[in-house]
């Protein structure tokens, strides 16, 4: 931390009061919780080993039991980007902050040159068949993310959403039609008919953060309501957007879609 704050100074960019004490803030953390609940081991990725034996000192100097460090390397894509919370596209394990269908989704898009490495990562297939997958490219390489995709999702979900994330994906993305198992937002049908603002509405749905994302994602040419491209900021949705199926489609790009479904 001191060599990073150093370099900051020396190109005169600024560092927050909250970032220079950082290191010395969670080694506190690390102390508090050994004396308060007994914790002896602090586990993180490589790049908080500076962070974590902090604590470990600091535990030793203020009487603590012995405390121990465990840091693993960080996953990275073939592309050299972090993979974690704190970087687009962050994958959650739990069905509130990520339905399984996104989860699936996530395996489903990686990119080609890692497919072979996050199937030995991250499913249980027997090695010769990794192999086998992993060997295969062009439009085949698909099918090895659709098995990684699957494989991925039931040790966390279970084969059952899965399966069912996969046969979504299906009907989705490879028979063109509207699929019952897409994430699902219910709304309140006076909203609609009072005329939805769609940039709230892409708000709401999660596919984006903010209004203005959402707006910056029109002008993009990427926000779609059933499957017709948006292109008007302030248009509104209507119960005449509702289709047969008692729904409203909303995607972002060709991947992420969402239900709005009126009550």
């Amino acid at each position: 931390m001191v060599s990073i704050g150093r370099m900051r100074l020396e190109r005169e960019q600024e560092m927050s009061f909250i970032e220079f004490n950082y290191q010395i803030l969670q080694a506190y953390d690390f102390v508090e919780l050994a004396r308060r609940t007994g914790c002896n081991l602090q586990m993180g990725g490589s790049d908080q080993w500076g962070n974590i034996v902090t604590g470990v000192d600091l535990g030793r100097r203020m009487g603590t039991h012995q405390l121990y460090a465990l840091t693993t390397p960080l996953l990275t894509t073939a592309s050299g980007a972090k993979m974690g919370k704190t970087a687009a596209g962050a994958v959650w394990l739990n069905e509130e902050q990520m339905s399984a269908y996104d989860y699936w989704q996530f395996w489903r898009n990686t990119e080609d040159a890692d497919v072979g490495r996050f199937l030995k990562l991250f499913t249980t297939l027997p090695t010769d068949e990794i192999e086998r997958l992993a060997g295969l490219d062009g439009a085949e390489i698909n099918e090895a993310k659709k098995v990684l995709a699957t494989e991925a999702t039931a040790l966390i979900r279970g084969r059952a959403q899965a399966q069912a994330a996969a046969a979504t994906a299906a009907t989705t993305f490879e028979e063109g039609a509207l699929a019952a198992g897409l994430p699902t937002v219910e709304i309140k049908r006076s909203d609609l008919e009072a005329g939805l603002g769609v940039l709230a509405a892409f708000v709401t749905a999660g596919l984006a953060t903010s209004n203005g994302e959402a707006r910056r994602h029109i002008e993009g040419g990427g926000l779609r309501v059933n499957d017709v491209p948006v292109s008007d900021v302030k248009a509104r949705l209507s119960s005449t957007d509702v289709t047969q199926e008692g729904v409203i489609k909303l995607s972002l790009g060709r991947k992420r879609h969402v239900l709005l479904k009126p009550l």
